[in-house]
């Protein structure tokens, strides 16, 4: 297995030009699967492990997600990048120590949020956002700076869909030490385009929409570098629970299972697996 500096180099080298899915296991087991579909890099979902876990979004506590983010970089060889919310933390000291504690667990990248969980205040004002994500930049750079970093600019996210104002924070966190910037919710292309002029030349990372209509081609052809997919895919398989569970509850039918994965095909796949990991 690569080392972790060897994923931070080949994650790094992935952001210099092209562009790249990078999609979002929520378990070792959906890990591993991405990986041996090829794909050459994973990031984390807060969203997708906390359903996991039986808990809502953001209430994940620190050290569970170290503990999470841990277990994915030992279980795969590609890198990895860490959705790590808001660093856990609102002061930037704090913020700094927690992200510290995440570079150790072998990430190749992470990203910190500016918003505060506060229905009333739900963006931090600029200067603390700023003041947290220089904190962070620290902190990656202390540890050895090569950890991709990326700066989030959450605006469409907490019911403030302003692109003008996205875009300032993104500008504001490119300054202040982001290597690669994302504003979560943007939903057009004329939007895409606009954020990925604003920050050129630093890549940006696009959060895939629903029913946006577009190709990895066609977003490449934008200018994106990456391309994540935050919970959804842990959504896809909670809604075929879901409407299988409803069906069984509510007619007493079994249709849904004929979409279901062959079990053999299953056990084929992590048996195979098993046997090209060192450690088990």
């Amino acid at each position: 297995m690569p080392s972790p500096g060897e994923k931070r180099q080949t994650y790094r080298k992935l952001h210099e030009s092209g562009c790249f899915v990078i999609p979002n296991p929520w378990d070792i087991g959906s890990a591993r699967y991405l990986q041996h579909l090829g794909f050459k890099a994973l990031a984390s979902t807060s969203a997708g492990y906390a359903f996991a876990q039986g808990l809502p979004d953001n209430a994940v506590s620190r050290d569970m997600m170290l503990e999470h983010l841990r277990a994915l970089c030992a279980a795969t060889d590609v890198p990895v990048n860490a959705d790590f919310e808001g660093g856990y933390a609102h002061e930037p000291d704090k913020v700094a120590e927690n992200v510290r504690l995440c570079v150790a667990t072998g990430v190749a990248g992470l990203s910190i949020e500016d918003s505060t969980s506060d229905k009333a205040r739900p963006l931090y004002d600029l200067d603390a956002a700023v003041a947290r994500i220089r904190a962070a930049r620290a902190a990656i750079d202390k540890a050895g700076g090569d950890v991709v970093f990326t700066g989030r600019a959450e605006c469409f996210l907490v019911g403030r869909p302003d692109l003008a104002e996205a875009i300032a924070r993104l500008k504001a966190y490119a300054d202040a030490g982001a290597d690669c910037l994302y504003a979560p919710g943007i939903r057009t292309r004329e939007q895409i385009d606009a954020v990925v002029k604003a920050v050129a030349p630093k890549p940006v990372n696009l959060l895939m929409p629903a029913n946006l209509g577009l190709t990895v081609a066609d977003i490449a052809a934008l200018g994106v570098r990456r391309i994540s997919v935050g919970g959804t895919l842990a959504r896809v398989g909670w809604g075929a629970v879901i409407k299988s569970a409803k069906q069984i509850m509510g007619e007493g039918r079994f249709d849904t299972f004929a979409d279901t994965a062959p079990h053999s095909e299953l056990n084929a796949f992590f048996r195979d697996d098993m046997g090209k990991r060192p450690d088990l």
